[in-house]
């Protein structure tokens, strides 16, 4: 298949771009820069320049593909107190991949989160996206958008990431926690730590999305978590020993003033179950766990920005 990856000289976009050539598939990749097209070309794939923001880039891209793979967010945006607006453009790049793809029937795969789907318990494939009001329920809304695209003749399925897709080279929560430990002098987990996040290496995240745009039932949500939930205060543990600061615990209302933008996010209980995608894809994460991740001291070499 001809494959349109938006987001495709990212963190996630340029595995699973070697994801979908490995596996035979021809790549045209979304870039915003020359050096991100030469970075496509480098990996075997075409590119088209323009930004999320080109909605018409977007549909004549989609309108000449097999399929969608949508992996591009405004994170620039986001993790700079942007994120209403980042998930304002994620909504209408989503729009404009539906209004192209409609009554085709082939895949369109969009990235989603688990943070915030069933706080406090163990989320599943079958629960229903979080309901607007907050910057998770924004972008939980657009995931639905992509779900009922099926109902408009869209082989459309949702991969809800888990909020850490980690390894070497990772800029994102676990880059920024151990810029906050170092900025604090202290590793630091909310309240009493055992709040959980779900987790799965970024090269285990690739092969699902290369699976889901192969395979993937119209309308599936799939859960990109290879562990179910590890404790914040385990990884503060892991973040206090390498960096040799004290671990300690931050009260609720100090947790922006600690943890600045992703104060919102830190204090979040978010287990979450994939079994349904692996049965469903036959999908079997391979790669190292988050804490084992850790300890191989990547996240540690060179000053990370919180």
């Amino acid at each position: 298949m001809r494959i349109f990856v938006t987001g495709a000289s990212g963190w996630l976009g340029s595995p699973t771009v070697s994801e979908l050539i490995g596996a035979g598939h021809q790549v045209v990749g979304l870039a915003r820069s020359e050096k991100s097209a030469a970075v496509l070309a480098a990996a075997g794939a075409e590119a088209v320049r323009g930004t999320l923001d080109d909605l018409d880039v977007l549909r004549e891209a989609a309108a000449a593909s097999d399929g969608v793979v949508h992996l591009a967010f405004k994170h620039d945006s986001a993790f700079s107190g942007g994120f209403q607006e980042a998930a304002e453009a994620d909504r209408r790049a989503v729009e404009a991949f539906g209004d192209a793809l409609a009554g085709s029937d082939r895949p369109f795969v969009i990235a989603s989160g688990l943070l915030g789907v069933t706080p406090g318990r163990i989320a599943t494939e079958q629960d229903l996206p979080a309901a607007e009001g907050s910057p998770v329920g924004v972008r939980q809304s657009t995931a639905a958008v992509a779900v009922g695209l099926a109902e408009r003749g869209v082989r459309s399925s949702v991969v809800r990431l888990s909020p850490t897709c980690h390894g070497d080279g990772d800029q994102g929560f676990m880059a920024a926690l151990v810029g906050f430990a170092r900025e604090h002098g202290a590793s630091g987990y909310p309240g009493d730590g055992t709040n959980r996040w779900p987790a799965v290496h970024r090269d285990d995240a690739a092969r699902l999305f290369r699976l889901a745009v192969e395979k993937a039932p119209a309308g599936s949500i799939l859960h990109g978590a290879a562990e179910e939930g590890v404790a914040l205060r385990e990884i503060a543990e892991v973040i206090g020993r390498h960096l040799d600061v004290p671990v300690d615990s931050v009260p609720d209302k100090d947790l922006s003033e600690r943890f600045s933008w992703l104060g919102g996010f830190v204090g979040l209980d978010a287990p979450a179950s994939s079994a349904r995608t692996r049965e469903l894809l036959d999908w079997h994460p391979t790669g190292p766990g988050l804490l084992e991740d850790l300890d191989k001291g990547h996240y540690f070499t060179a000053p990370a920005t919180a």
